[in-house]
Order: C-alpha cells, then sequence, then structure tokens
C-alpha cells in the first residue's frame, strides 16, 4: 500500500446511457498523473501566476527550514531559456530508503503527493506547506527537474520529467561539505500558457523580500541571468522593518514602530504597529508566512486588543471623559499601519487558498499578547501615546460628522427618487449587468457623449473639472464635494461602511478623459476614490478606462483611427503601401512589361516626404486638419469634446470597435504604495517616481 492518491472520476459523454456505464468508463490516475490533469486544483490557474507559483512552492520548503532554524541563507536564481534554481543550507532531504514506498526517501518526496515531513513528528514544529505536495507539484508540472541534496558529507542528485524519475539517486559528490538542497526545474511548456521566460522579475523581488520580512534574519539572494540583475533581503527587524518599509512615504506620528515578538500558548506572535497621518488601515496578517487576506481569528484577536487598550489608557489619562467619547473599532484603526505574524504547529484555514484563519486559540494567544505589551508601551511613552489618543479621538469626530454628511447624501438621492443627479442622462435598461455609465471630463465631451450614445443601455456623467483629492480627504470633507455626491448617488451603491457593490446601477463603470496630462489627472483623481471607497467595484471586475483615439489618418477615401504613436507610423506605412500599390497597378496598364515596379524601400523615413509621398506630421497640439492633396491627412485629438457625436461613439462607445481596459489589482500592497506616492503630501517621494518613470510615458501631451 502506497501513500500514492488516486483521484477517480466519469468521463463526460451524454450519448452514454446508464446501461453502457461500467467499470471500463472510469479511470484512474496514480501517481502525480491528477496534478497533469487538473494543474489548477493544486496551483491555482496555469497562467503566469501558476507559473510564478512553482517558485513560491519550492522557496517555501526553504523558508521551512529556516524557520525551524536550519536554513540561514536561500538562493534564488532565474536562467535564461526558462530554467529555475532555488538553493538552501538547511538539513537536505532524507535520501534513505523510505519503510513504506521501500523507494529513497528523496524519490518518495518528489514523486507521490502528501509526502512530507509536515504531517507530524519531530521533523517540524511549525511549517506553511502543510500539504506535502509542494516539490511533487513542482516535480509534475515541470518536463526537467534535478534535485541535489548535500548531508552526511556527500551530494546525492536524480533527474526527473513530468513527475517520474529519469535517473537514480545518485552520489556525485562523497566528500561534500555542508548541507542543503538545490532545486532547479524548468516549467513544461504544454501546460503552462505563458512562455517559460514569462517570469517577472519584480514579482519574484516582492516575494521573496515579503518572506525575508516574515522570517527574520534569514538572508534571501535573488538574482536574473536573463539580464544581469541581483538583490539581497535580510531584516534582523522582522515584521518591524516591514512596516517602516509601509511608512516609507507616509509620516509617521511615532518612530520607530512599536515591535512584540513573544510566544504564548503554543503560538509564536509577532506584531509591529506605526501611526500615520494618513486616514487609511493598512493591516496584514500572516500565518506561518502564509498571507492571509481575509484576515482570521489572529486579526480578531488584535483588533479587540488594540480598541480596548487604547480606551483604557485613554480613560486612565482623561483624555477619554465618558462613555460617549469611547473609542470604536474603526476610529483606532484610522492610519494604522500594522503587520500580524503567528506561527503554530496545527494551522486550520478556511478553504483551499488560506485566505482566512480560523484556530480559535489563536485570537486569545494574540489577545493577551498585544495587550500586556502595548498597555506597558503606552505607559512608557506618554508622547507617543498621546499622539495615538488625540488621532484616534480627531478620527471619532469626523465619523460622526461624515455619518451626518452620508445620510445626507444618501436622503437627497432617495428624495429625488428617478430624477438622479441632474448633470446625469441616465439609460432605459434597469438591469445593472446590461448598463453602463460613461464618467466623462467635461461638460463638452458630455455633450458629444449625450448626443452620440446608445440611451438603451449607456448612461453619460460629465464632471465639471477635477474632482477632489480623497488621499487627503476625509470622509466628511469628501462629502462636501458635488462632483463626488453626484457620482454616489448616479451609481446608487451608497459609500463607506454602507456601500453595497450589489446595489450599484452599472455592470460597466467606464471613465473617459481626454488624452491630456489633465486627463490623466482626473482618471487618476477617479481611480484614487474608487480604490479607497469602492474597492469592490475593481474587486468585480466592473470598473474600466475608455481608450479614444489619438489621430485620424485620411489618405483619399481610407479614414483609419489610430490610438498611439506607433500605431500610427504602422498604419501611414499599411496606408501608403496600399496607395503605392494601386499606383502601381494603374501605371502597368499604360507602362511596358519590361518597366519595374517602383516600390519606395523605406516608407517611414522623412526622405518619402520630399519625394511626393505626402507623410504630414503635427507639430502643435490643436486638432486642426494638416491635411496635404498629395498625401496622408493627419488629425490629433486633443479632447473628447473635439470630436462630433459620431465620432465619439464610431471609435469610443460603440461595443463593437472600443477599446476598454478593465481595472485590476494584482498587488494590493503595491496599489496602495503608488496611491500615496502619486496621491498622497509628500512630494519627494512624488518627485522621484516621475524620474523613474518618465521614460515610459507614451503619448504624452501638456
Amino acid at each position: 500500500m502506497t501513500n500514492e492518491k488516486i483521484l477517480l472520476y466519469m468521463a463526460d459523454d451524454k450519448k452514454k446511457t446508464s446501461s453502457s456505464y461500467g467499470a471500463k468508463d472510469i479511470q484512474v490516475l496514480q501517481g502525480l498523473e491528477p496534478v497533469r490533469k487538473r494543474p489548477g486544483m493544486y496551483i491555482g490557474s496555469t497562467s503566469v501566476e501558476g507559473l510564478h507559483h512553482l517558485i513560491w512552492e519550492v522557496v517555501d520548503n526553504s523558508i521551512d527550514e529556516a524557520m525551524a532554524g536550519h536554513a540561514t541563507t536561500i538562493e534564488v536564481t532565474l536562467h535564461k531559456e526558462g530554467k529555475v534554481t532555488i538553493t538552501d543550507d538547511g538539513r537536505g532531504i532524507p535520501v534513505e530508503k523510505h519503510p513504506q514506498t521501500k523507494k529513497s526517501t528523496l524519490e518518495t518526496v518528489l514523486t507521490t503527493l502528501h509526502a512530507g515531513g509536515k504531517f507530524g513528528g519531530a521533523g517540524y514544529k511549525v511549517s506553511g506547506g502543510l500539504h506535502g505536495v509542494g516539490l511533487s507539484v513542482v516535480n509534475a508540472l515541470s518536463d526537467w527537474m534535478r534535485v541535489e541534496v548535500t548531508r552526511d558529507g556527500k551530494t546525492y542528485a536524480q533527474e526527473y520529467a513530468r513527475g517520474k524519475a529519469k535517473t537514480p539517486v545518485k552520489v556525485v559528490n562523497k566528500n561534500a561539505k555542508g548541507h542543503g538542497t538545490k532545486v532547479s526545474f524548468h516549467a513544461d511548456k504544454d501546460i503552462f500558457e505563458e512562455n517559460n521566460e514569462g517570469y517577472d522579475w519584480k514579482t519574484v523581488l516582492e516575494h521573496l523580500k515579503q518572506q525575508a520580512y516574515l522570517t527574520k534574519g534569514v538572508l534571501i539572494k535573488a538574482s536574473d541571468e536573463r539580464n544581469g540583475e541581483s538583490e539581497e533581503f535580510k531584516f534582523d527587524g522582522g515584521v518591524q522593518s516591514y512596516v517602516e518599509d509601509l511608512d516609507k512615504n507616509k509620516n509617521p506620528l511615532f518612530s520607530p514602530p512599536f515591535y512584540v515578538d513573544k510566544e504564548r500558548d503554543g503560538v509564536q506572535v509577532e506584531i509591529a504597529i506605526q501611526y500615520t497621518e494618513d486616514f487609511n488601515e493598512a493591516l496584514k496578517a500572516f500565518a506561518n508566512n502564509i498571507y492571509n487576506p481575509e484576515g482570521g481569528t489572529h486579526v480578531v484577536g488584535f483588533r479587540t486588543a488594540l480598541t480596548r487598550v487604547l480606551n483604557n489608557y485613554g480613560k486612565k489619562a482623561g483624555l477619554i471623559k465618558n462613555s460617549q467619547d469611547a473609542l470604536s473599532g474603526d476610529d483606532v484603526r484610522e492610519g494604522l499601519t500594522a503587520i500580524i505574524s503567528v506561527k503554530l504547529a496545527n494551522p486550520q484555514f478556511e478553504g483551499q487558498t488560506k485566505a482566512k484563519l480560523g484556530n480559535t486559540n489563536v485570537r486569545t494567544a494574540v489577545d493577551s499578547v498585544f495587550s500586556d505589551y502595548f498597555g506597558n508601551y503606552l505607559e512608557e511613552h506618554p508622547t507617543e501615546a498621546r499622539r495615538m489618543i488625540s488621532k484616534t479621538m480627531l478620527a471619532a469626530r469626523a465619523r460622526l460628522a461624515a455619518r451626518q454628511a452620508r445620510e445626507t447624501v444618501l436622503r437627497k438621492g432617495i428624495l429625488e427618487g428617478m430624477t438622479l443627479p441632474g448633470k446625469l442622462a441616465d439609460c432605459s435598461n434597469r438591469d445593472p449587468a446590461k448598463s453602463e455609465i460613461f464618467i466623462v471630463e467635461g461638460e463638452s465631451a458630455g455633450g458629444s457623449a449625450k448626443s452620440g450614445r446608445d440611451r438603451q443601455f449607456q448612461a453619460i456623467l460629465p464632471l465639471r473639472g477635477k474632482i477632489l483629492n480623497v488621499e487627503k480627504a476625509r470622509l466628511d470633507r469628501m462629502l462636501s464635494s458635488e462632483e463626488i455626491k453626484s457620482l454616489i448617488i448616479a451609481l446608487g451603491a451608497g459609500i463607506a461602511e454602507q456601500f453595497d457593490v450589489d446595489k450599484i446601477r452599472y455592470h460597466r463603470v467606464i471613465i473617459m478623459t481626454d488624452a491630456d496630462v489633465d486627463g490623466a489627472h482626473i482618471r487618476t483623481l477617479l481611480l484614487t476614490f474608487f480604490y479607497r471607497y469602492m474597492h469592490a467595484v475593481i474587486d468585480r471586475g466592473y470598473l474600466y478606462i475608455g481608450q479614444p483615439p489619438l489621430f485620424q489618418l485620411r489618405l483619399g477615401k481610407e479614414v483609419r483611427w489610430v490610438y498611439s504613436d506607433a500605431e500610427k507610423e504602422t498604419a501611414m506605412k499599411e496606408m501608403l503601401e496600399t496607395a503605392a500599390k494601386k499606383k502601381e497597378g494603374k501605371k502597368a496598364k499604360t507602362e511596358t512589361p519590361d518597366s519595374p515596379p517602383v516600390i519606395p524601400a523605406d516608407l517611414s523615413s522623412i526622405a518619402l516626404a520630399k519625394e511626393g509621398a505626402g507623410i504630414q506630421t503635427e507639430t502643435e497640439t490643436t486638432a486642426e486638419d494638416l491635411s496635404s492633396t498629395k498625401g496622408i491627412s493627419i488629425q490629433r485629438y486633443k479632447g473628447l469634446g473635439e470630436m462630433n457625436p459620431g465620432q465619439l461613439w464610431e471609435t469610443t462607445m460603440d461595443p463593437k470597435v472600443r477599446i476598454l481596459h478593465r481595472v485590476t489589482i494584482d498587488d494590493a500592497t503595491k496599489a496602495d504604495e503608488i496611491f500615496i506616492t502619486l496621491m498622497g503630501d509628500e512630494v519627494a517621494p512624488r518627485k522621484e517616481f516621475i524620474q523613474q518613470n518618465a521614460q515610459f510615458v507614451q503619448n504624452l501631451d501638456i
């Protein structure tokens, strides 16, 4: 009896009858065949995310060795042609014969699901890879893999392909020093949608950096042989360093962050917090280095303790006079940056994605540790304590003002009933799934959009000027903005804690702004608003950015709309080629057969214009017609209002031909950092961001 997992399933064949359904219809998948048959069950997807997940699975094993105190250094190398190598100086995978499989333990771990040292015994006290499928899954989804293990003075090696051993375990060095494991693999191109060379260097660095924060003192090295880049991460401060990094572009109320790292009742609790002048909470929770986006019992224990300790201190210090002034959970979370990391022997996660921790004993452990040490911190740091209490009490007053403002806005929407905001041109369809709203910059563009739209399913909401930057304003001030109030009422889903994305009136919310600096700024302001106050709209995939054309090209009767400078050059080249062929075709009727056709060698060169090809380019940012009777007319559209209704429909609003970019968030932390950098109070980080990214800007029109 082996540990092989056997997957039984019925083939989907609707032509078969129940009488023909028998033993022959049952397929038995043994070993790692289930992984290759259903890879999404094990790594989430076969897209670029799944490709990176292979690296995470191997790295997690090395991190487990580090958490167990046996590894100090982890190295990740991206090779050319898609190969990846992960090395650690841990104990090394055992190689002796396994008592159950009668094979080398190394081969058993690499070729058998649910075989590992994390199910009991003394192998690992805590572990992130709880299901023992990491290395075997990577092996199953790789067309080549080689594992080298150094232990007991020797180095052993074995190679695999698509989940099966191709060579026996053999000694490749009889006088080896040290210990550790080296895993090299090449993802199977038959499994993954992305090219094997599609590993993103920044994505890899972000993940490794996070793991270095969570594994205090471990050195993680990363190198990319494709571009010659390399990085090293080591944080002796643990999650305290993580908080400092998250707050580097904010204004902290005190420094360094509060930090505690203690074990209680078998749970290692590591917490760091810092308050800033920001209005948003930035909290991340981890269990055994696994990110829990939906929180769990460790977050509940932390928040309960935080609210209680601050209220107790405020009352004791005479800052909170009575129960009516007591701080709520929302008050104490404003401007808070917190990292909660717990390590425990048997974590219980809700769901396959490990998004939420469910161990009840963790709540008590976190509450107890944080209450004791944070309470002592406030007593010993009265200046920092008063700043925190003042910040949270100000948030409490703003919360009451925001509640009144929010109720006023929502009441206004209800009382106005079907009229909604006066500037909104609503659609006739009442089914949100079939309706869309264009948020348009300016009354001129709004007028064109209203005239050119399909009234049945397209609504238009024009905005006057630039909306308030909500990154720098609390909710009460934000709700004083007429433009934002109109937007909230038009969408019909409420705001703040009363926001309900299921009540939204349109399932396509399209931001449509001019193709210039002001348009880009307005788009960023709107994105900030949705990210901070209607995040679920982005999560549901309801938010889009419309892309209007930059140029209209006309040559004779042929008209083309293009959306970038690069596309313009390509389109002009194609138009001139077509014109040249037509011209040569006409000449062929009058010229002798011996006359060779004249075809321009370089249709993009400036010389063509001098030779009469007629490429004319615009030198000013206006929409005037720069046409030439001999060549291509190029008309630059700086603003949506410069298009007539028919042109706006034809290019930007017609579902058959328009270009929409769906707004998604792959990395919430990175997105949060970008919004703070671009829209926050600090000028220096914004200037640095512009200097670093200016080279990537296209179609900039000032």
